[in-house]
């Protein structure tokens, strides 16, 4: 394997997260020894970590660490935000020094990034969001959050809105209720999808994000045949399946293997070397992998899987990302102090869920079919680019990807876990700007990176995995002519959209969905 340290690689995230989540509440400050905000002027941020206006006692229930908070006040908690931003924030010379009195944690945090905008005009840094610790160490080492097992997909946020669902999660209450992928929202408890009402709208928004274990909403909903069901869901612990409906598909030019990956989290390591073994096995002579609702996790895992997936001789000695610092730190990693070397393409397992050293299986492709979507994020565009800088050809199916070539490491602070860009990530090549996402070329919205490919809209029509599935039968089409077919069973090519439908998340999903004038 190519020598490079896995020291906080298993932390190393990067993940397109949601950018309206809630962080640690208010509060007023500790008496006379408030700590005061002086312009200009940043103190170190341990000067204030652990401060805090509500400390926790004991031990994590997920890591079994003990919480190491003191009494501090939400003044404490800002100052050390705003420290932390001005040390490791990639762009910490953009940011406004802005006094923190009078905000609470999650109105300041907000206020701590770039204004800056990318060519086509959207904000330079959209990943800027926080989750309380506790769920966030449930989601991304067991995979598990508070929900029905269900994605919803907002096609139409203004009236008349259109919410379907995309995706349910293999043995989830929704699944075993019958909710399918297609399914339309009419109604939830009893409020219309179109309702505009202040009290209707918050009716919609908690049916769509249940926050309790137990939970109970009641949906009616329209199949893809036009029937309409009535459905009771209870929101329960569900674990996340990262890695769904593997297959091989054999056609006149060989065996294919087709996986839908949604999630880079520890569970998907042992679930995804498993479908690679099975391609491999299998003899497979290209692969589809499908990351069109992949926001992203740990970039490890994408590593992984771009080794899996291309010829040894690209890959060996080779960087799958470079990561780059802001200019406080050319040749450092300002998070876990080490050289800033390049991560490797790893070619062994690495203790996520597997057991560490394990060799991993290598299917030696030169090439690569990608189903993507703006909901494609991240770690997921991470593959494109890395594959791309050594010489495998990646062919996109879909739309463009988000735009997010860049990365962060989790940090908690008083039972918030924030999230702030602090590294960009190149190639091997030395390129890593897409900020406006990968397309495939002919319909490109304005900045995106063009790639060989055919451009048409989600298929909420047909399972996943369906060969018949427009983005799926539109790949394998593709992989057989060369050419993007015209056949109507690849479903209606739109014109490029500079924003994709808003897809909900059963993880990581802000608490507000719809508002009562149906923005997003």
């Amino acid at each position: 394997m190519p020598g490079a340290t896995l020291k906080g690689l298993n932390k190393l995230l990067i993940s397109a997260g949601a950018s309206l989540l809630a962080a640690c509440g208010g509060g007023s400050g500790a008496g006379g020894d408030e700590p005061q905000w002086q312009a200009g002027v940043y103190q170190a941020p341990d000067s204030y970590k652990s401060l805090c206006q509500a400390p926790r006692a004991g031990v994590s229930a997920i890591t079994g660490q003990a919480y190491d908070d003191q009494p501090g006040s939400t003044q404490a908690e800002n100052l050390w935000l705003r420290s932390w931003i001005n040390d490791s924030y990639l762009w910490f010379d953009e940011v406004p020094d802005l006094n923190p009195a009078g905000y609470t944690t999650d109105d300041y945090f907000a206020e701590l990034k770039t204004p800056a905008i990318t060519a086509s005009g959207k904000a330079k840094d959209q990943f800027h969001f926080s989750i309380p610790t506790t769920d966030w160490e449930a989601q991304s080492q067991a995979g598990i959050s508070v929900n029905y097992g269900v994605d919803f997909a907002v096609l139409s946020p203004s009236v008349p809105r259109a919410v379907v669902v995309a995706l349910t999660n293999p043995g989830s209450v929704a699944e075993l209720a019958g909710v399918a992928r297609g399914d339309r929202i009419v109604s939830i408890d009893g409020t219309d999808i179109n309702d505009t009402t202040t009290a209707g709208v918050d009716t919609l928004n908690a049916g769509l994000n249940p926050s309790d274990i137990g939970e109970e909403h009641t949906f009616v909903l329209r199949a893809v045949d036009n029937s309409v069901n009535t459905i009771t869901l209870q929101a329960n612990s569900q674990a996340e399946t990262p890695v769904q409906s593997v297959q091989i598909i054999d056609t006149d030019s060989g065996p294919v293997g087709y996986l839908l990956f949604t999630r880079h989290n520890y569970p998907s390591e042992a679930l995804l070397v498993a479908a690679f073994e099975q391609f491999a096995s299998a003899s497979v002579t290209d692969v589809v992998l499908d990351l069109r609702y992949n926001g992203g996790g740990f970039l490890a895992i994408a590593s992984q899987v771009a080794y899996m997936v291309a010829n040894k001789s690209l890959t060996n000695s080779a960087v799958f990302e470079q990561l780059q610092f802001n200019s406080k730190y050319p040749n450092r990693n300002p998070v876990t102090g080490e050289s800033n070397d390049p991560v490797p393409f790893f070619d062994t397992s690495l203790g996520f869920s597997l057991s560490s050293g394990q060799a991993l299986p290598n299917l030696g492709l030169m090439r690569l079919y990608v189903i993507a979507t703006g909901d494609t994020c991240s770690a997921s565009e991470s593959i494109i680019n890395s594959l791309r800088g050594v010489g495998v050809e990646v062919i996109l199916i879909g739309s463009a990807t988000c735009g997010k070539p860049y990365g962060f490491y989790p940090e908690d602070n008083c039972g918030t876990t924030y999230f702030s860009v602090q590294f960009q990530s190149v190639n091997d090549a030395g390129f890593g700007d897409y900020a406006d996402g990968f397309s495939p070329a002919g319909q490109a919205p304005v900045g995106a990176v063009e790639l060989p490919g055919c451009y048409l809209d989600d298929d909420y029509q047909h399972a996943i995995g369906d060969t018949t599935e427009a983005m799926l039968a539109t790949a394998l089409s593709y992989r057989a002519s060369g050419q993007c077919p015209t056949s109507p069973v690849t479903a209606k090519v739109s014109a490029p959209r500079q924003t994709s439908p808003r897809l909900i998340r059963s993880t990581w999903e802000s608490n507000r969905i719809l508002t009562p004038r149906g923005e997003l």
